[in-house]
């Protein structure tokens, strides 16, 4: 059977000769991604975690990573919170992290990651070797749990079951011997993030200092995703059902924080961020964002931050989680299969936050709006049309609307709708603004005080030629 690369040039072959003989149609170059990962120092990492990353047989390819672990050694109680995906076919590896997070009172000590498959859809075999990831984990923790401490998550493909066997030998390698490659250099990070990796280009790793009460602490984190991307998280519930997969992240830091508030900052922060990129429009049954904050850099007689005994420290511990978190989102984005644009749309003048998300979800989900980018074309209509198809919590009056495309190189905004009546728009100088990498979609509603941002990409063949041939 042809793959599905050689059948789109075949249909863009019929396409150009038989509807439009004298048209050539020019697929673009992916803009290379390099320039997105570079070496940090080993101080800019949190203290007090060991990780590393290594292949165990999940993927095919000896040099592709694909099993990831990562442990916190504070002697401090570790903190742990996470947000799942929504999504009603909840994967194994959420299904039992919730639980450990739930048994625990929010306090985990370790996280394991395979990608290669998502081990999502496979029933009463999938639960036990999620569980069987998780206590083989908890073997390599100073002074092991009797309850498991273990998060897990898993990518990859749908429908398959883990080769198991494999995954926990490559777990117990960690444990002694020279196998062992935990660690806390940027090198361990950085092969943690490689074994994230599905059809992502380039390994997602950010760190940054902060300070509260004039203390430094540190926070470091990766994440995945290229496609099957458009997460919609939320804390951990009851569990319910269990069904490719998708986005996978991980924060930590070396700050002390209650879990309860360490929970509290990831949902504010992940509505900022994870919740508010798409690149497909497809929501996974494995989205998981984890953070864990062990304490490493706090003395062990000081308090955890928390919201209602120290709200100043807290909310800055919240901001900085969100900036962060916004940070490894947009990699995300930039990292989209078969991207060729990067768009922040900006919705503003909502009467909710709500309003102002949902619009701006709308418009970065359409696949009009998203061909019309790849192509460089300043269709803007495609954008009314998107805006003016969610119901909001108040009328939308369209003579108060307007929209914009706005430059990133500091040049002027370019008009397209003001209050409602159509700009007689400069083509050339649109065709400029949507040629760029980076480009941001403005539009104001004018019927309230709220705003929202989303991140996404473009639509382009080469996002179909991945995607029809993912399993082969």
């Amino acid at each position: 059977m042809p793959s599905a690369t050689s059948r789109l040039s075949a249909v863009l072959k019929r396409f150009s000769s038989t509807a439009a003989p004298t048209t050539t149609i020019v697929t673009k170059a992916i803009p290379s991604k390099a320039h997105l990962h570079k070496p940090l120092p080993d101080s800019a990492f949190p203290k007090g975690y060991a990780l590393t990353g290594l292949h165990c047989g999940v993927k095919k390819k000896p040099e592709l990573l694909d099993l990831a672990v990562i442990l916190s050694t504070s002697p401090r109680p570790t903190s742990a919170a996470a947000c799942f995906t929504r999504n009603a076919f909840k994967a194994a590896p959420v299904i039992v992290s919730q639980e450990v997070l739930q048994r625990n009172d929010g306090r985990a000590r370790a996280i394991v990651v395979n990608s290669g498959c998502a081990n999502a859809v496979t029933g009463k075999q999938g639960m036990e070797d999620a569980w069987a990831m998780a206590r083989e984990t908890d073997a390599l923790l100073p002074e092991p749990p009797s309850t498991s401490e273990t998060l897990v998550m898993s990518t990859g493909v749908i429908g398959q079951t883990l080769p198991i066997a494999k995954i926990l030998a490559g777990i117990r390698a960690q444990s002694v011997g020279e196998k062992r490659t935990l660690g806390s250099t940027f090198d361990a990070w950085e092969r943690a993030a490689r074994a994230f990796m599905t059809t992502d280009t380039f390994p997602k790793l950010r760190a940054r200092t902060f300070t509260i009460n004039g203390k430094e602490f540190r926070m470091a984190g990766m994440d995945k995703g290229a496609g099957m991307i458009h997460p919609d998280m939320g804390p951990p519930a009851a569990p319910s059902g269990q069904l490719h997969a998708t986005l996978l992240g991980c924060i930590l830091t070396d700050a002390a924080v209650s879990p309860r508030s360490l929970q509290s900052a990831l949902t504010y922060a992940v509505d900022r961020s994870f919740n508010s990129i798409s690149v497909d429009g497809e929501m996974s049954t494995n989205d998981t964002v984890i953070v864990l904050a062990n304490g490493a850099a706090t003395a062990a007689e000081e308090p955890e931050i928390d919201e209602e005994h120290d709200p100043a420290a807290y909310e800055t511990f919240k901001e900085e989680l969100t900036a962060f978190a916004a940070d490894l989102a947009q990699l995300v984005v930039r990292d989209g299969e078969g991207a060729t644009k990067f768009v922040t749309v900006t919705v503003e003048g909502a009467p909710t936050y709500k309003d102002a998300h949902s619009v701006a979800s709308r418009i970065s989900t359409s696949a009009l709006v998203k061909t019309a980018l790849f192509g460089e074309d300043a269709n803007w209509g495609r954008i009314l049309a998107a805006t003016g198809s969610i119901p909001l919590s108040a009328p939308l009056d369209p003579t108060r609307v307007n929209v914009s495309f706005v430059p990133t190189d500091g040049t002027a905004p370019l008009p397209l709708l003001v209050n409602g009546e159509p700009e007689k728009v400069d083509e050339v100088r649109a065709k400029e603004i949507i040629s760029q990498e980076d480009l941001e979609i403005k539009v104001e509603l004018g019927i309230g005080s709220e705003s929202a941002k989303y991140w996404t990409c473009d639509f382009s063949y080469e996002y179909v030629k991945i995607n029809g041939d993912y399993r082969t």
